[in-house]
């Protein structure tokens, strides 16, 4: 085949005309890895394209006596660029050959286009994703050690940025937006998070004034596609924590293409190092699959799926806790009884259409549907004791427990359940008109929740039943005797059934253009949202918001690489469910949309020390929020006021400096300030609870030279304390204290046997793309960080003492991985 395209070519050149037309040809023959030909490939210059016939032959005219940049485009296929100087009649021949666009991702993404970096989104390899070690490894392991992203809890996937919290994120999957379980408490019940890592084929994030194409929230965008696959391959991923498979098919004709991926966790290893000693039987399972059909060159289908089941089984049994100072050392014991039985389970497919009008119009279609149906159910009683620890080195009883101070116990009662269907349908559209880029796009969706919400709390100390914090009797027992009812410490009741329909649309203009010798690129775009609230059969008002938002981002013609760009906007964040119920259980459904104007000045510069190429981004931001519905943060769980009645402000600065400092392998460093308080109900300018001032975050990749098989991997990330070291019930007014820093390091080894830069000889190893066995630590400094903390009080000083709930100590993993 090939021969008889060459034969064609030396044809085409001897019955070539000769003109008197300023123009050129280029022609040539399109393959793939495997010397096949590829049609259907959109060969394009300027304003003229072609497409590769059957046997994959293109012929394209384009202009003379001028630098022109050839573009081959095809779905599934890394874009290929030519650059070429032709004179007037010449006919080039360009023979092409189309690679696996996951083979050619590269790992070290800092040289990016400068459209990419005039975006503001930090791109992120697979690769890295797939090697750093982590105690939750994924997207999100990654996305904690950039500036601006805050997490003080490694079991979690859940993030903050820039002063938000972590339902003011969007997430998206090949465009289609992806939701988080409702009823999660605790980073500990989470398992996986949606992302399969093993599918991905880019990742890009955005920390803040993104573009109105995205969703309405006020944070960040997650931006991540999964491949389309051209060969076949398949991964095995194996762990002490769990394992995956993954498989890529393909027809024979490559219209036809599927990824199929499944996965295991159990946490039991990390959970059991906490201070509590657990019966923990957790099951985490997923499945995911992407179908791809590409009916032509104008018409391309896929198809999304995911199953996902979460058994979450919890039994307590003792726990011990040591607190106080070296000279006053305490320490709390408690006995369990009882039992935590949660159940998380997510269906979710899309379908999505994609339609190229002609090379310069583009149009998607999609729908989707999300249904979880999740359960919490639990009845733990707690039984402690608060003592002095004797310290004595001779003493037969050193490190025991002795001169109790307080004696209680602690009864929690939970029977929570939640089933929710999502339903949307979206059409996009993109234009290209000269050097203008227009976008839009129309979404509708249909939020039907179902909850039934039951909690109680009693608290009993040494005989006597503790009143509830908030309306309760006055009790001053033992001294006198209480003659009020007996009520639970903390009460909830609510049974709601709510509906939110919602109609969303954008229109955004982008170009590029030049003012003098300098690059600028502009971008221009509105979103408008209208939603009505129905809860329990009670029609709320209908609510609207326009969000303008804009990009400025300009390259002066200097010797050093620098792009500074202004971005920003009027952000709106319309009520979820979530944002509707009050803590109370009951439902506001004329909730307003919270707002933020928000102003971002980035400077981007590109440079290098001797070879080695470095990357320093710096951006300085500022929120003025209002419609604020303020918010309590416990672990994992936020819970809303549903009010709307306060304000407030968040403003720092981040820094990150990225390089290949090791060739081959992407490095970085990075720094975040930040301050943000609120102001509820004109009561004065308090810390939220995502203030967290300071952040350092270092992902580090090395390897040895005398060893190049064993490389190793660092993520280490210190913020410092949040605040939500007070009571959950206490007003946060009478209470800002904040808990301890968060110190965490993990740190991976790996011996490499075959991958793309060491290839062997070994038989063995022949029909893999890549094999290797990895060793891990995770909290490698074993510093005990808290998530929040337990208050009892002492009987002799009435005091209350703030007792850590710690996180997980230090773990080792076992990982072995294998590509085909």
């Amino acid at each position: 085949m090939l021969k008889f395209n060459y034969i064609y070519l030396i044809l085409l050149l001897l019955t070539g005309i000769t003109g008197f037309s300023q123009s050129a040809k280029v022609k040539g023959v399109i393959l793939n890895a495997y010397d096949q030909a590829v049609s259907d490939v959109t060969v394009s210059a300027g304003n003229v394209s072609t497409t590769s016939n059957s046997n994959g032959f293109y012929i394209l005219d384009v202009k003379a006596d001028q630098v022109i940049v050839i573009s081959y485009m095809h779905v599934g296929y890394q874009t290929i660029k030519v650059q070429e100087r032709l004179e007037v009649n010449e006919d080039k021949e360009i023979n092409i050959r189309l690679t696996d666009t996951s083979e050619q991702m590269a790992e070290l993404i800092i040289d990016n286009s400068d459209n990419e970096r005039a975006s503001g989104q930090v791109m992120i390899s697979p690769t890295v994703i797939r090697r750093i070690p982590g105690a939750n490894a994924g997207v999100e392991n990654i996305l904690k050690t950039l500036p601006g992203v805050y997490s003080n809890n490694e079991l979690s996937t859940q993030y903050a940025v820039r002063g938000g919290n972590y339902d003011e994120n969007l997430v998206y999957v090949n465009e289609i937006e992806v939701y988080r379980p409702f009823l999660i408490r605790s980073g500990q019940q989470e398992g996986l998070s949606f992302t399969n890592t093993s599918m991905l084929q880019s990742v890009n994030f955005s920390a803040g004034g993104f573009q109105a194409k995205y969703g309405d929230k006020l944070s960040s965008v997650l931006d991540m596609q999964y491949r389309n696959p051209t060969k076949f391959k398949a991964q095995l991923e194996a762990s002490m924590l769990g394992g995956g498979a993954t498989v890529d098919l393909v027809s024979p004709n490559q219209k036809w293409s599927a990824i199929a991926g499944i996965r295991y966790r159990n946490n039991a290893l990390l959970v059991k190092t906490q201070d509590v000693d657990i019966d923990y039987r957790p099951q985490y399972l997923d499945f995911q699959s992407i179908i791809n059909f590409n009916a032509s060159s104008k018409w391309q289908w896929s198809f999304l799926g995911s199953v996902s089941g979460n058994i979450y089984d919890y039994k307590p049994v003792f726990g011990r806790t040591d607190f106080g100072t070296a000279a006053n050392p305490l320490s709390m014991v408690i006995q369990y009884d009882g039992r935590e039985l949660d159940k998380y389970q997510t269906y979710f497919g899309a379908l999505k259409s994609t339609f190229k009008a002609s090379e310069n119009n583009t149009y998607k279609f999609i729908a989707s549907a999300y249904h979880a149906k999740e359960q919490e159910y639990y009845d733990i009683l707690g039984q402690y004791s608060i003592g002095e620890v004797d310290n004595n080195l001779g003493s037969d009883t050193y490190g025991q427990v002795l001169y109790p101070r307080g004696v209680a116990s602690q009864l929690n009662h939970g029977r929570n359940d939640y089933d929710a269907l999502i339903v949307s349908g979206e059409i996009k559209a993109q234009h290209k008109i000269k050097d203008n880029e227009i976008e839009w796009g129309v979404r509708y969706v249909s939020e039907d929740i179902r909850d039934r919400l039951v909690e109680w709390e009693v608290v009993d100390s040494a005989g006597f039943a503790i009143t509830p914090p908030i309306g309760g009797s006055k009790n001053n027992q033992p001294y006198d005797p209480y003659y009020g009812p007996l009520a639970p410490y903390q009460n909830v009741r609510a049974t709601n059934n709510a509906t939110i329909n919602r109609a969303n649309a954008y229109l955004q203009w982008s170009r590029r253009t030049n003012i003098g010798e300098n690059e600028i690129w502009l971008n221009a775009g509105l979103r408008a949202h209208q939603w009505i609230v129905t809860a329990n059969d009670e029609k709320g008002k209908a609510q609207m918001v326009v969000s303008p938002r804009f990009q400025v981002a300009i390259k002066p013609n200097w010797e050093k690489d620098m792009i500074f760009r202004l971005s920003g906007g009027w952000y709106h964040q319309p009520p979820t469910y979530r944002e509707i119920r009050a803590m109370d259980g009951t439902l506001n459904k004329d909730v307003k949309a919270q707002e933020s104007i928000h102003l971002v000045l980035s400077n981007d510069y590109s440079f290098k020390i001797k070879s080695t190429p470095f990357k320093l981004t710096t951006d300085v931001y500022y929120k003025d929020l209002s419609n604020v519905n303020v918010y309590t943060l416990e672990n994992v769980r936020i819970r809303y006021m549903a009010d709307n009645n306060a304000e407030a402000y968040v403003y720092g600065a981040d820094i990150r400096l990225n390089g290949e400092i090791v060739p081959g392998t992407e490095s970085w460093l990075s720094f975040g300030y930040l301050k943000t308080e609120e102001n509820y109900n004109d009561r004065g300018y308090i810390a939220r609870p995502t203030d967290q001032r300071l952040k350092f975050g270092l992902m580090f990749q090395d390897y040895m030279p005398a060893i190049p098989n064993l490389k190793m991997y660092l993520n280490l990330v210190y913020n410092t304390g949040l605040p939500g070291g007070s009571p959950s019930y206490a007003d946060p007014y009478d209470y800002q204290l904040r808990l301890n820093d968060y110190k965490r390091a993990d740190a991976g080894f790996s011996y490499v046997f075959k991958d793309e830069s060491i290839q062997t000889e070994r038989n063995w190893l022949k029909n893999f793309e890549e094999v290797s066995l990895g060793f891990e630590i995770f909290n490698l400094f074993n510093n005990a960080n808290a998530i929040t903390n337990t208050w009892v009080r002492d009987v002799y000083s009435k005091s209350m003492y703030g007792i850590p709930n710690r996180m997980t100590m230090r773990t080792f993993n076992v990982k072995l991985n294998f590509r085909m």
